[in-house]
């Protein structure tokens, strides 16, 4: 009889523990925090590589195939009577040449320019701008050049682009233009030459005012 009411004692001790040791586990997840993982740090892009390729260089000109040592870089800007001209680009092509017949035969350009043949038709790119306070012109109204390519002491002469020529401002073959305050243009222009250049140059002549620069200098 003591036996079992030990035994019995005993089952009733042994349960009040695990009551109470699962009200102790219970009470010690409600109190305690939850550890929560960090987030994972965000991957930064990586860095797009910038090339390291060298731009090419703009052709502006070929005169190192005529051995000239050049005054000057081309772009060149000169200033006279609030008129600016920049010559950007300056290209001596022979007259059979496919770069010349194609200008040639697309604009209406002629070779007859001088008595004597004309042995190279000369492409030139220009960006002209009108910083005066009046209207500048080359046209019915004003007939007078306000600039010039010059070469061995020369005014060259230039033909007409006759695909063109009845355009006003034209932005491929210039011929008449004319400018208002304030106004830019840019274009190209074609002359002739009859001979390999040794000296060039080129002036602009407006209001009384005279600017020249030396491209190429003979014997220089």
């Amino acid at each position: 009889m003591k036996k079992k009411i030990v035994e019995a004692t005993m089952a009733a001790t042994m349960l009040l523990g695990t009551v109470l040791a699962q009200g102790v586990v219970a009470n010690a997840e409600a109190v305690t925090p939850v550890v929560t993982a960090k987030p994972t740090a965000a991957v930064k892009p990586t860095a797009s590589v910038k090339s390291t390729a060298t731009p090419v260089p703009i052709m502006r000109d070929n005169l190192s195939k005529f051995g000239l040592k050049k005054e000057v870089d081309l772009p060149v800007t000169i200033s006279a009577g609030g008129l600016t001209y920049t010559l950007e680009k300056l290209m001596f092509y022979d007259v059979k040449s496919k770069e010349a017949q194609s200008l040639m035969k697309m604009y209406g350009y002629s070779d007859r320019i001088y008595k004597t043949p004309t042995k190279y038709m000369v492409w030139t790119k220009l960006t002209i701008e009108n910083k005066s306070s009046k209207v500048i012109q080359l046209s019915s109204n004003d007939l007078n050049p306000k600039w010039y390519l010059k070469v061995d002491g020369h005014n060259l002469l230039g033909p007409a682009p006759a695909t063109k020529m009845l355009e006003l401002n034209n932005k491929e073959a210039l011929w008449d233009w004319v400018l208002k305050p304030g106004q830019k243009l840019s274009s190209y222009q074609m002359y002739g030459y009859t001979k390999d250049p040794k000296d060039i140059s080129i002036y602009v002549n407006l209001g009384g005012e005279l600017e020249e620069k030396y491209i190429v200098k003979a014997g220089e």
